[in-house]
């Protein structure tokens, strides 16, 4: 039987409601004020929790990776955008007031170390694992020693590798979550009857992480068993940067939150019966009753 996650008063396995989790990540672009537009956003239409990004800029990149030549609004190098899009201490403080002012949970993914020691001291409800982190073994390890609910991504991954990912984190407090890495990914790269086939094979719950255009494969997730769906979100896809456009504004996280929460009635529990509203309609139709 699916092994059942608790993220602080939350549920999640199945017989239990979607944990729909709005990712804001770097989509914030330096801004705080752009961040919590974005809150407003995940509480308005209805989502469990925001999820932000954070590194250790000068651990996670080499120095020749920082030094690229790239234009922005930060300056004119990697580096100079890098260290723009982090929150630091005082960032992170509004955000956890805010969050808690607005009743929505706030986690993060967090690329190394220090970044998980920096969020600890917020108490989040749970932690993220990146796809990009997921063969980290060191950074596993770390984050479980916190003993929060990991949430672990799984884009461009082999299954021997998330196998020994799972292996260090452990099925008991963990939902693994089907992606793939494309910015945005086409059809042809979703899969989602990995999810079907993960339900049999895991104890734990499974999700889905999302960077696709529009909202039907997420809804389709759910249909197939996704305990959990994560979708980066944005102002408006046309801003600057990497993610915007795999993310939804904010009719199409509206849409998204909708038609996921209606996913399990419309599924029903597959045992066909007459309606009450249709007696009345064999009355009428019916020649032969």
């Amino acid at each position: 039987m699916q092994n059942t996650i608790t993220v602080k008063n939350k549920k999640i396995g199945d017989g239990y409601p979607c944990f729909i989790i709005a990712e804001i990540g770097i989509n914030h672009n330096g801004s705080l004020d752009l961040a919590k537009k974005m809150i407003d956003i995940a509480v308005t239409t209805g989502c469990d929790a925001v999820k932000f990004q954070k590194r250790t800029v000068d651990v996670v990149y080499t120095p020749e990776e920082l030094a690229k030549e790239r234009k922005s609004v930060f300056g004119n190098t990697n580096g100079d955008l890098k260290r723009g899009l982090e929150f630091g201490v005082k960032e992170y403080k509004e955000i956890d007031r805010y969050c808690k002012e607005k009743d929505i949970l706030w986690f993060a993914s967090c690329w190394d170390e220090g970044s998980v020691d920096f969020i600890e001291r917020f108490n989040p409800p749970c932690y993220k694992i990146a796809s990009a982190s997921l063969t980290d073994d060191n950074l596993l390890k770390h984050t479980k020693s916190k003993g929060k609910p990991i949430f672990l991504s799984t884009g461009m991954s082999t299954m021997e590798q998330i196998n020994h990912a799972v292996g260090i984190l452990g099925e008991e407090n963990i939902v693994l979550m089907h992606c793939t890495s494309t910015y945005p990914s086409n059809a042809d790269e979703m899969n989602l009857r990995v999810i079907e086939r993960w339900k049999k094979e895991y104890f734990c719950p499974i999700g889905y992480s999302g960077h696709e255009r529009g909202i039907t494969p997420s809804v389709l997730a759910v249909a197939l068993g996704a305990n959990a769906v994560e979708r980066h979100i944005t102002i408006d896809r046309t801003n600057w940067g990497s993610d915007q456009a795999a993310s939804l504004e904010t009719a199409g996280l509206y849409h998204m939150v909708r038609d996921i929460r209606q996913t399990p009635v419309l599924l029903g529990n597959g045992i066909k019966i007459v309606y009450p509203r249709e007696l009345p309609i064999i009355d009428k139709l019916r020649r032969v009753k």
